[in-house]
């Protein structure tokens, strides 16, 4: 007998999605880019027919070749977002409204810690370009050994170009809370501690917040500061610009 070729199996994946080998750990393929495509596992030979088999004095041969079984493994798949530029803050920093302000994202927004519990993205639109923004849950200290819920959205903002650090000006040490988060994400590894940055003092409008801003930048004379308001969308364009100058934009 005679018979056609499996089709292949063909599963589609979003940009981002990296595969691994679930029992070596082993990364197979990182596809980032959009119609990237790769070979995990080869089918199985077919065997050979009886027709093939048949001869002048034997032209209908009653046996055949079996086929061979194809390649079995087992994968894990993980999505790693691909954005422009990543927020990072502690919970309740104000990102998600951040991130509602700049961009025609709806986030799930609350006064209280841990709102956001999935990364959520945004597209911000400025001067006829654009940018995507990536706001992943709250990190607090320890977030790097897998305290809190930021710890797994970590790898989601390695695929960013540059970060966000996004402080609370109603926090009595905001300069404390950016060391923090440069010790997670050093802790954590992946580039994430060298990528780009900027400070972002969010909740300008809170009493105190200006002079809390002012001694921000000036314990941290090396980073670029800027002050917003979420709320009001005080510095929300002076800081929409600085993210296309941080991210390139399209």
């Amino acid at each position: 007998m005679h018979g056609r070729d499996g089709r292949d199996a063909v599963v589609e994946v979003p940009p981002g999605t990296a595969v691994y080998d679930s029992e070596t750990g082993e990364l197979l393929v990182d596809l980032v880019s959009d119609g990237q495509e790769q070979l995990l596992l080869q089918g199985g030979r077919g065997g050979k027919g009886n027709a093939h088999f048949a001869t002048s004095r034997h032209q209908t041969p009653r046996f055949a070749q079996d086929g061979e079984s194809g390649e079995e493994r087992e994968l894990r798949v993980e999505l790693r977002l691909i954005a422009d530029i990543g927020f990072v803050g502690k919970p309740n920093a104000g990102k998600s409204s951040l991130l509602g302000r700049m961009t025609a994202a709806h986030p799930r927004i609350g006064a209280y810690p841990f709102t956001t519990k999935i990364p959520n993205l945004g597209v911000m639109v400025l001067d006829d370009r654009q940018l995507v923004l990536a706001d992943i849950p709250g990190l607090i200290e320890g977030a790097s050994e897998g305290a809190g819920l930021g710890f797994q959205f970590l790898r989601h903002i390695a695929r960013t170009r540059s970060l966000a650090f996004i402080v609370d000006l109603e926090e009595d040490d905001p300069a404390g809370a950016v060391a923090m988060l440069e010790h997670e994400l050093a802790d954590f590894g992946s580039g994430l501690a060298s990528k780009p940055r900027l400070i972002v003092g969010n909740k300008l409008d809170a009493p105190g917040a200006p002079e809390r801003l002012l001694e921000l930048a000036e314990r941290l004379p090396a980073e670029r500061v800027l002050g917003v308001s979420a709320l009001t969308g005080d510095g929300i364009r002076e800081l929409a610009g600085e993210f296309l100058r941080m991210g390139g934009g399209e």
